[in-house]
């Protein structure tokens, strides 16, 4: 009796070239290569038998416009402090 110790097989899908070549630079990134990652999100999936779907935070225009105008002011040496999580507890007089 023979068994087979080769359990794996091919899962082909059509997917964007953008995205494709996006997420193999990110999975390369996380230093993985992306069949691993696809494999590890197929694994989750089954096992928590649940899809997730969540909306990343991304700021609004008014909220980048501060963000931008806030490193320009930093950049020019206009704000002081806190740096740390202590100077900020102190301003804040929490200690």
């Amino acid at each position: 009796m023979t068994t087979s110790t080769n359990t794996k097989t091919l899962l082909t899908i059509k997917i964007d070239k953008k995205l494709k070549k996006e997420a193999q630079e990110m999975a390369h990134e996380f230093g993985v290569p992306l069949g691993t990652y696809v494999n590890m999100k197929l694994k989750e999936f089954v096992r928590q038998k649940e899809v997730r779907v969540t909306r990343g935070e991304t700021p609004n225009k008014e909220t980048i416009k501060a963000i931008l105008q806030a490193e320009k002011e930093f950049a020019r040496g206009e704000y002081e402090g806190p740096f740390t999580l202590e100077e900020l507890k102190k301003e804040w007089k929490l200690v």
